[in-house]
């Protein structure tokens, strides 16, 4: 089976990159399941109901989150009641929302190579597990995900061996340290929160395919999404600033990858970043 994911999605050109390129990477790389972090949907800072139903009619089938989860207070309507959107597992117990979740999915998709297209006939669904954990360097503090991601994984193994997990933190040592730790137990780790796609796809010795950081989808002719000016005078000034979305040179990035519905072990992962044309 085929999942894409979707680096963080920033504010309403994020949101656009993903509705209008969607549909051309499904057919392109038969994908069955997408997985997209939303933290910065909302204008850039959090993400709302609303927002959340536009990725979603996109074509999203799971949204992730990370440090940028409390921006908006509407949150708490979909940590109540939606459960495709995931918070990081290792807040504390009695937070609102889940950190994890299985998905039924048909598939695998089979495609004819020249074209990429669909087949009608539908095949025996297979279950997918999504775990967004947050890291601790340079972050807000949250329970060590080093202690409490591993019980959650064998946990969900019980379910499927198909696990992704998206692992939003700052330091790319710890998101490597502990993909590393997961190797052979998860099918792949892709971080998410620097904005900055890096290059080290790869797949570990036992399956599990990494990206430390897919990148974010939104406006690059910018700084990590925002208006440049402003970042510019917050650093040279050291005085607060307003930072606006910025608007131009929309690119969507993310990571697709291939797994073994068998196994749950990962054979290919391709880093994507595609331009939405103005």
């Amino acid at each position: 089976m085929k999942l894409l994911f979707i680096g963080d999605i920033v504010g309403q050109p994020g949101r656009r990159a993903v509705k209008e390129l969607l549909p051309k990477l499904r057919e392109q790389h038969c994908l069955d399941l997408v997985i997209a972090n939303g933290e910065n949907s909302a204008g850039g800072s959090g993400i709302t109901p609303k927002t959340a139903e536009e990725i979603f009619s996109a074509g999203v089938d799971v949204i992730t989150s990370g440090d940028h989860l409390w921006d908006q207070k509407e949150v708490m309507e979909l940590l109540a009641n939606e459960r495709r959107f995931l918070r990081p597992l290792n807040y504390p117990p009695g937070t609102p929302g889940r950190g994890s979740a299985v998905f039924q999915i048909r598939g695998p998709t089979r495609c004819d190579g020249a074209a990429a297209r669909r087949e009608s006939e539908i095949r025996n669904p297979i279950s997918v597990a999504v775990l967004n954990a947050q890291g601790r360097t340079f972050m807000p503090t949250l329970e060590n995900p080093f202690l409490v991601v591993p019980p959650e994984v064998v946990r969900l193994r019980q379910q499927t061996k198909i696990i992704f997990v998206d692992f939003h933190a700052e330091a790319t040592s710890e998101k490597i340290a502990f993909a590393r730790m997961l190797d052979g137990q998860v099918s792949a780790v892709v971080g998410t929160h620097t904005h900055v796609q890096t290059a080290d796809e790869q797949i570990f010795p036992s399956g599990t395919a990494y990206l430390s950081d897919a990148g974010f989808t939104g406006p690059h002719e910018s700084v990590l999404g925002r208006e440049i000016e402003p970042v510019i005078r917050r650093f040279v000034t050291n005085m607060p600033q307003r930072f606006e979305v910025a608007k131009d040179r929309v690119l969507l990035h993310g990571a697709v990858i291939e797994i073994d519905e068998a196994s749950g072990r990962s054979k290919i992962i391709l880093r994507l970043s595609e331009n939405l044309s103005s």
